[in-house]
């Protein structure tokens, strides 16, 4: 499992820069640069309260990947040690990315 820091604090699933999702999934399966990547599992936030599929936020987190030409990519999960999605201010999914993607 990666560390994941997540900059998109408007995502329901943000609680200060941690996930409390418990998993999620990068897309990008013809991404050639991180800005070709997004975290499909954004849901944007309604309110002040963030949604938890897990009791609390978690510094580590199980992460899928579509974006099968990135170098920490096996077998469509990540293998980075640490991952950071960006994406402030965004409203859909295709505005965030992964800015740990690295083309092989």
């Amino acid at each position: 499992m990666a560390e994941l820091c997540c900059s998109v604090e408007n995502c329901t699933y943000n609680d200060q820069c941690y996930c409390c999702k418990g998993d999620i999934c990068v897309g990008g399966d013809q991404a050639h640069k991180k800005d070709d990547t997004c975290c499909e599992s954004f849901a944007q936030r309604k309110g002040d309260a963030y949604t938890s599929s897990i009791f609390h936020p978690s510094r580590t987190i199980s992460i899928d990947c579509e974006a099968t030409k990135c170098i920490y990519n096996e077998d469509y999960k990540c293998m980075a040690d640490h991952v950071d999605i960006k994406g402030c201010g965004a409203c859909d999914c295709r505005e965030t990315a992964c800015g740990t993607f690295r083309e092989q």
